[in-house]
């Protein structure tokens, strides 16, 4: 893997928690959420039918609903509870952590569901990386005043949304293209988000030019960013070690969020992300010799390719 295109992912990737901080500073969640993704959508429709409208082809309404649905999941079930468990005063760090026990609940359900393949030590990574889950989210509750222990459940709820998806996508009979599967996702976020919001009575946005920064930052560090260098490390590297750099984005937020926000950093948060780089570790020196990255051979082939395609499309 080239090491400075993991190193860009895990920060484009790791800047979408600290982007909902900074909109959480200036308004509610659905706020953020629905500037986000309105200009996002308009953008990506109008560029795709302007300038792609091949990609399209062959998009049927089965498919298209499919994408719907996908996107509903992947994007606004999980964006929503993300910035609510920010909301709710949970730390960056340990919601960036939570989110990132994914790629082990994906590894636990693809085994007995799709066959797909997970080395014996990469078990052991993936395991360790849940330990560090545990240690940071008890060292986040202990030092965190007023936080009640329900909001940690919160992001737990839209890791499984996003689980979810993967495995709604992993079914697809077809392959969409994936400009279009985006589009297609914002635009369901944009159009949820809205109606929320509206519902709320919080869509207008507040006149600030922090508000508008933080809605400029997760289009394009998070979105654009986190989205793209996904689909690029995720062809170079495989779905296996690709996920496995989802444990750290904790550290990473985690430290980031300690100095731009003040949040507690203490022993059992640096315990705990030291596991998860364990973690990380372990699970890229598993990686079976002489199968590649993140594949199997042809005779234990199974839905694999299905599932690096579900995944790719769900994340920040």
């Amino acid at each position: 893997m080239n090491v400075l295109l993991a190193v860009m992912f895990v920060l484009c990737w790791s800047s979408g928690f600290i982007g909902a901080k900074l909109g959480a500073g200036d308004a509610d969640p659905l706020t953020v959420l629905t500037w986000r993704f309105l200009p996002l959508a308009v953008a990506l429709a109008l560029g795709t039918a302007l300038f792609g409208r091949a990609r399209w082809r062959g998009l049927g309404s089965r498919a298209f609903g499919r994408q719907v649905t996908i996107g509903a999941l992947s994007q606004t079930g999980y964006l929503l509870t993300v910035y609510q468990a920010i909301g709710l005063g949970v730390s960056t760090g340990t919601t960036a952590l939570i989110d990132g026990t994914q790629p082990l609940v994906v590894a636990v359900l693809a085994g007995p569901l799709l066959g797909q393949y997970v080395a014996p030590r990469q078990w052991w990574g993936l395991l360790l990386g849940l330990v560090g889950v545990m240690i940071v989210t008890a060292g986040d509750a202990t030092s965190a005043s007023g936080v009640s222990w329900w909001a940690y459940l919160v992001p737990f709820a839209g890791m499984l949304s996003l689980v979810a998806a993967t495995f709604v996508e992993s079914r697809s009979p077809t392959d969409t293209d994936p400009v279009v599967s985006m589009t297609v996702h914002c635009a369901t976020s944009a159009v949820l988000f809205t109606a929320l919001a509206a519902c709320a009575g919080q869509m207008s946005p507040p006149p600030t030019a922090s508000f508008w920064w933080s809605v400029a930052w997760l289009i394009a560090l998070s979105t654009f960013g986190g989205y793209g260098l996904y689909w690029l490390v995720l062809r170079r590297s495989g779905v296996t070690r690709v996920n496995a750099l989802m444990f750290l984005m904790a550290p990473v937020t985690a430290i980031w969020g300690a100095v731009m926000f003040g949040e507690p950093f203490g022993i059992l948060t640096a315990l705990g992300l030291l596991l998860g780089l364990g973690a990380v570790v372990l699970v890229f020196r598993g990686q079976p010799r002489g199968r590649g990255a993140g594949t199997v051979p042809k005779d234990e082939q199974s839905p694999e390719p299905e599932v690096v395609r579900g995944s790719a499309r769900l994340r920040r």
